[in-house]
């Protein structure tokens, strides 16, 4: 029980993954799924200020490499791509609707790289993307649950 909850944690947090497949390896791990929804919820909004941190502190120093800097600015033109226009449009509430949508792409980790390119006020955007985090957890778990029990 304490590995998967580690696990489905660290599937959480990560960029690979976030609550998207944390949750469902927490699920099909026969872990509690209350359990479960709460430590990936948890884990996806600490990701939040350490991706700020990183953006703030180490990002800057990252890139006078070169081939960071490449990924880095190839992974900006991506966020601003992906949600530019939905963000700058519709401020707070279209940074909590992308990033609740459970989709690869959208995430707390794109709503983070968007509030750091758009440089919107972090209160409201850690709230936006708690938010939006909280919606997109529940989307995939109510979806694992049935999943997982089979849909009559």
């Amino acid at each position: 029980m304490i590995k998967d909850s580690i696990i489905s944690f660290l599937w959480s947090i990560s960029p690979f993954g976030e609550a998207k497949v944390g949750i469902p390896y927490g699920i099909f791990h026969d872990l509690n799924i209350y359990w479960v929804l709460l430590i990936c919820l948890v884990a996806n909004i600490l990701v939040f200020p350490i991706m700020m941190f990183f953006l703030d502190n180490i990002n800057r120093r990252l890139l006078q490499w070169r081939k960071y800097k490449k990924t880095a600015i190839w992974i900006a033109k991506r966020a601003k791509v992906g949600s530019g226009d939905k963000i700058q449009r519709y401020g707070f509430w279209g940074l909590i609707f992308f990033v609740m949508i459970p989709l690869p792409g959208t995430g707390v980790y794109a709503g983070s790289i968007a509030t750091y390119l758009f440089k919107i006020e972090r209160k409201s955007a850690f709230v936006a993307n708690c938010i939006g985090i909280t919606f997109s957890s529940i989307i995939v778990w109510v979806t694992t649950i049935l999943a997982y029990n089979g849909v009559n």
